[in-house]
């Protein structure tokens, strides 16, 4: 494997990591076609290298790192850990997450080597690379806690493809590009492989095409909710220091909360940093909304993010409800946590003792919290990173309790700086919105504060790293995608079958061959 192979697929992964949102001043927007080059770069590399396991790890790596650098800024500007540390540490999360990907390249090899070609030539199928390819994204966003940021699905939100993530959602939508890119590229090899997979490529094109022409939606309006969000603007150097953040964060939400007129009023996440045995006296009067009329059209709501718990029950990072006719008649404790920000992984004390995390050690509630009934809405909460987990959110409309018509996220990203980390976060929210048909609220501590519609449209954004108010209206809708429907039944477990069916039916063919070779 040459420095030019290198330097590609490290460009190329570069490119896939970028891709959900571009770092340009121009537009901070996700790119289909930056995916998809740099995913057609890689596949280019892969079919003429005698080094594929080499050429994957670098490409994801590189992928992983392009994702995810700003944890580099969590662990050392705000964790406390030294710099060489950090970068070592994200590096080796890099390069972790980058072997699920040299698994599936392995299996496809395994597969597709052909065992009588001289140079080591490997023959092609678009359609077992794509099914490997989507169970490796797969086992990255669910196995051992799960971290699917920067997932190839994410970069269609605004492409031809997000027709398909309210059918078959974000991994569904990934699988599709995948194979168009293995398709469409040098990597099909003899002209009988390529024939095999025209009739599936111009399926998919079609079908494609028809959605984008139709646009069918599987939803429609609950009404409208007039809401309030609200973003201190607290530093995280400061956000946990009694003379500082605390002080600033007792201060500026009571204060700006009376001046709300809005149904709904929304502060983000740990928007009081401290528990509320530990409030000063007539904070929490303060805070809750004051009955001014009777009638039902101006009542209001109060949804605030804040530690609950004690020593002797655990502490849950939560989200309570405040109305003028009841204090906290509702809870979400957040249910997916945080790997060494919120939960010590077995065996890594020694890590997290390294870095200076308040608020470390959180108990999980439960995956499926009824939503907050409230002016004929159902408010579905949803803490920090837990909207990548679509698997999780999609429990919600099992059945069990009234569906969601509105996501609420409530997430503090100061730990993460001015960097492209929010503007991730807010696609990934956008992809959730698509295959849900549901609209997303985001209240942010440093942003990005926002309005995302049930078509994965932002509508109202408020600017970063500034203290204020966004208010907008909000369109609840009701009803059920097609995703939503098959993976509140049955998680990502079709995905697993569907793949799993197609690599069975490759393995048995190639057994077959190897048969009558044998004969």
């Amino acid at each position: 494997m040459n420095f030019m192979d290198i330097g590609l697929c490290g460009l190329a992964g570069a490119l896939q990591g970028v891709s959900i949102a571009l770092p340009v001043q121009v537009s901070t927007s996700p790119s289909w076609w930056v995916q998809m080059m740099g995913m057609l770069m890689f596949l280019y590399v892969l079919q003429k290298t005698q080094h594929a396991l080499l050429a994957t790890l670098m490409y994801g790596a590189s992928w992983m790192g392009a994702s995810c650098w700003w944890l580099y800024i969590s662990m050392n500007t705000y964790g406390g850990l030294n710099g060489f540390l950090s970068f070592t540490a994200v590096a080796a999360l890099s390069t972790v997450l980058s072997l699920y990907y040299v698994g599936c390249i392995a299996i496809y090899q395994s597969f597709t080597k052909s065992e009588t070609s001289s140079n080591n030539q490997n023959k092609s199928d678009p359609r077992l690379l794509a099914a490997l390819w989507t169970m490796a994204e797969v086992a990255r966003g669910t196995w051992v806690s799960g971290f699917g940021w920067g997932g190839i699905g994410y970069a269609h939100i605004e492409g031809p493809l997000a027709v398909w993530a309210p059918w078959v959602g974000v991994y569904g939508t990934a699988a599709i590009a995948c194979y168009l890119c293995a398709a469409s590229t040098g990597f099909i090899g003899a002209a009988r492989a390529s024939q095999k997979n025209v009739s599936t490529m111009t399926i998919i094109v079609l079908l494609t095409i028809g959605l984008n022409a139709l646009k069918p939606e599987f939803t429609e309006s609950n009404g409208v909710i007039d809401v309030a969000l609200l973003q201190g603007n607290i530093p995280q150097d400061e956000k946990f220091t009694a003379q500082t953040g605390v002080e600033k964060a007792l201060t500026w939400y009571p204060k700006t909360l009376k001046a709300q007129t809005s149904s709904l009023v929304i502060a983000p996440e740990t928007a009081i940093p401290l528990l509320p045995q530990q409030w000063p006296k007539g904070i929490l009067e303060q805070l809750t909304p004051k009955q001014e009329a009777e009638e039902q059209t101006h009542q209001q709501a109060i949804l605030i993010g804040l530690p609950l718990g004690s020593l002797q029950e655990g502490y849950t990072n939560s989200v309570v409800a405040l109305t003028s006719k009841e204090q906290m008649p509702w809870q979400y404790d957040k249910h997916h946590l945080v790997p060494f920000g919120e939960f010590t992984p077995q065996g890594m004390r020694w890590f997290t003792e390294m870095m200076s995390i308040p608020l470390g050690d959180f108990k999980k509630g439960k995956v499926n919290t009824p939503s907050f009934s409230w002016k004929q809405q159902e408010i579905a909460a949803n803490i920090c990173y837990e909207d990548l987990f679509t698997e999780e959110l999609a429990k919600r409309f099992d059945g069990t309790h009234p569906a969601p018509t509105i996501w609420v996220n409530f997430s503090n990203l100061a730990w993460f700086g001015n960097t492209l980390a929010m503007d991730q976060h807010l696609h990934i929210s956008r992809m959730r919105a698509l295959e849900f048909e549901r609209p997303f609220v985001k209240s942010s501590n440093t942003g990005i504060t926002a309005v995302v519609n049930h078509k994965g449209e932002v509508t109202h954004q408020m600017d970063r790293l500034k203290p204020g108010v966004l208010l907008a209206e909000v369109e609840g809708r009701t009803g059920i995608t097609p995703y939503a429907y098959w993976s509140a039944r049955w998680g990502v477990w079709p995905i697993w079958i569907l793949c799993g069916l197609w690599v069975a039916w490759c393995a048995y063919q190639k057994r077959r061959v190897y048969a009558r070779r044998i004969r």
